[in-house]
């Protein structure tokens, strides 16, 4: 069958302009339907980034076997009905071409998840690691500067994080992760066969930023709006790779970089260096204080719209309760919170200070200063309550809620 098409979302059809490219295969598409209908799927047809066919007939020659796609809403939405149909049921291995049993009445959009090398061990796709640890914890874990519960906090791992073990000692594990050496307590950490099957599990795609600053654009060309302001050596997790393009995850932003300022690779989250702040001359105890109760939650869940530390919380809802403990009150919305406070510059930020990101001057993300050049805020659903580089991207404002 030569299928041919893109979906008009105005006109709510199809416009016959474009061939379809069977040479690239999909894993995960999301069937949005007008009825509630039984959808059998035969492979994937797809034309640059989107995905769209539907038909009523099912090729004689399929062959009836269980589907392992997976649901995922990475299209446009069509201007159809919410529901979203799981595709279960049969899957040509061909993936040369997508057949929904609709009565011609689903609209199938998606695009490109990255190509997984198979012909790659999974050592091979994470070459940084030999002897390599995955954290094992509801949140994160402790790194100490020796191996006792005396020791220094010196970081913390998070949640499914990676490490290279270097030692044991005394129940005790020495390990590396990120710019963080320290020791973690041996029963929190998967190792060995068990620790390389869950980091095939957990890794992801990222582009390691190569040059001072990456511009993150609305489209694929160098004539579009900036989304964002990424700075040299961070690392974006990857939604979609197209030629010499990669989609990627920016806290609440996506948006297109040029893969000629960044490097692709495989890798797990990693270690961030945390240290116990104390009160010192020009530093009151109440900053030490927020800063210190904030880093409780790191690791903890993002939830759009939520204002809970501990069930999870967005940008703007993480730094109202934080604030909130301390009988600061503000409202639950980052654009909302950069209009308040004393406006500060980047080289007068303290401990406490709020640092607003976003497009141009709209604001749309927001962080807290914890010190060492370091913002604790809740940044995505993959990656919750984290620590960033204070300048991961380019604030908009910085604003003083604290005296």
């Amino acid at each position: 069958m030569q299928l041919k098409g893109k979906f008009n979302k105005e006109e709510d059809k199809f416009n016959k302009a474009y061939d379809t490219d069977y040479k690239r295969t999909l894993k995960n598409i999301s069937i949005k339907m007008r009825k509630s209908v039984t959808v059998k799927v035969m492979g994937v047809v797809l034309f640059g980034s989107m995905l769209i066919m539907a038909s009523n007939q099912v090729p004689s020659n399929a062959q009836s076997q269980p589907s392992e796609v997976k649901a995922k809403d990475w299209g446009v939405t069509a201007g159809v009905a919410t529901e979203i149909a799981r595709a279960d049921g049969v899957l040509n291995r061909n993936l040369t071409e997508l057949v929904a049993l609709s009565n011609n009445n689903a609209i199938a959009t998606a695009v490109a998840e990255i190509p997984e090398d198979t012909s790659k061990t999974i050592q091979e796709l994470l070459p940084n690691y030999k002897n390599i640890g995955v954290a094992n914890v509801d949140n994160y874990l402790n790194i100490r500067d020796k191996a006792s519960e005396n020791g220094s906090l010196c970081g913390k791992l998070p949640k499914n994080a990676g490490c290279e073990v270097l030692e044991e000692t005394d129940g005790w594990f020495k390990i590396k992760s990120g710019n963080v050496t320290g020791y973690v307590k041996r029963e929190y950490l998967l190792t060995g066969d068990v620790a390389w099957e869950k980091a095939d599990e957990l890794k992801t795609m990222t582009a390691t930023v190569g040059t001072e600053t990456l511009y993150v654009r609305e489209q694929m060309n160098t004539d579009c709006k900036i989304v964002a302001l990424v700075s040299a050596d961070e690392e974006l997790e990857v939604l979609e790779q197209h030629d010499n393009w990669a989609k990627v995850q920016v806290d609440s932003d996506q948006g297109y970089i040029s893969l000629d300022y960044a490097t692709l690779g495989y890798e797990l989250p990693k270690a961030e260096s945390v240290t116990e702040l104390k009160e010192s001359t020009g530093v009151s105890s109440t900053r030490v204080s927020i800063v210190e109760y904030a880093k409780q939650f790191l690791g903890n869940p993002y939830v759009w719209g939520g204002t809970s530390l501990t069930k999870g919380a967005d940008c703007s809802g993480f730094t109202m309760s934080i604030y909130a403990h301390y009988g600061v009150s503000l409202p639950h919305s980052s654009a909302s919170q950069a209009q308040m406070g004393k406006r500060v510059s980047s080289n007068e930020v303290k401990l406490g200070d709020l640092l607003f990101y976003g497009s141009g001057s709209h604001v749309n993300h927001v962080a807290m200063y914890i010190g060492g050049g370091k913002v604790i805020h809740a940044s995505t659903a993959k990656t919750g309550i984290k620590i960033s580089n204070a300048f991961y991207r380019t604030p908009i404002t910085i604003r003083r809620f604290l005296d």
